[in-house]
């Protein structure tokens, strides 16, 4: 995942209002937008006045992208307290805080960048994919993980088809690691895009867990193709 520092606990922060007395939001301008590409301009603009990131802002989260976790752990409940969790493609720590706001007590987090210490997690700059990663991992977590988290993303190349391949193995890579590594009756979520799961890793999946299922929550932009695929209840080999 590469999407402010609070110890990984929510600050009660009264949200940002915002808007016109009438209670209408008011749209920010880019005040550089002759200086910028056009794409540029739209995501900046599309940044500005992003709802979720004036909350992620507002109450402490280090992206928007905390909010999808929160909606989807609301729903399904996969962050118990005293749980060990691994946060795979973890840059910038949104998905780390909520953890451990919902009381994990172990958590462990990779990424290819660079990510700001949190405090209570242990913060890995590296390939995931990179051999000993995974061995690596569960080292630094202390134990086998009752969670397992992926907000990966591979770098587009502009070609649907390498793109294709490229998001489906990580989306395997993560779900292969999920299978060998997680506690009995542990839960495994994951980003993936529309059509990106192969019917062979669904199939795969719904052999190992007892639900499989996949969600969009709210907070993921309406006009994103990702949607989340979560499987709990992994079965004992």
């Amino acid at each position: 995942m590469s999407e402010g520092e609070d110890g990984g606990r929510r600050r009660l922060v009264r949200p940002p209002t915002g808007g016109d007395p009438a209670g209408r939001g008011v749209s920010t301008r880019v005040r550089t937008a002759d200086q910028r590409s056009l794409s540029s301009q739209q995501w900046l603009h599309r940044q500005l006045n992003d709802p979720y990131v004036q909350r992620a802002k507002a109450e402490g989260w280090r992206s928007r992208a905390a909010f999808k976790l929160i909606e989807i752990d609301d729903r399904f409940h996969l962050l118990r307290r005293g749980a060990r969790v691994i946060d795979l493609g973890c840059a910038p720590g949104g998905w780390v805080q909520v953890a451990l706001q919902r009381g994990a007590v172990e958590v462990v987090g990779v990424d290819l960048l660079p990510v700001d210490p949190i405090p209570g997690a242990v913060l890995i700059e590296g390939d995931f994919t990179a051999e000993g990663m995974e061995r690596r991992l569960t080292q630094a977590l202390g134990g086998a993980p009752d969670v397992i988290l992926s907000d990966m993303a591979p770098n587009t190349m502009g070609h649907p088809a390498t793109d294709h391949l490229r998001i489906v193995s990580l989306i395997e890579a993560a779900a292969a690691f999920a299978d060998q590594a997680l506690k009995p009756g542990g839960a495994f979520l994951t980003k993936t895009f529309q059509g990106g799961a192969t019917g062979e890793l669904l199939a795969g999946l719904k052999r190992r867990f007892a639900d499989v299922r996949h969600v969009k929550p709210k907070a993921s932009r309406a006009d994103s193709a990702e949607v989340y695929l979560i499987a709990t209840g992994l079965r004992r080999r």
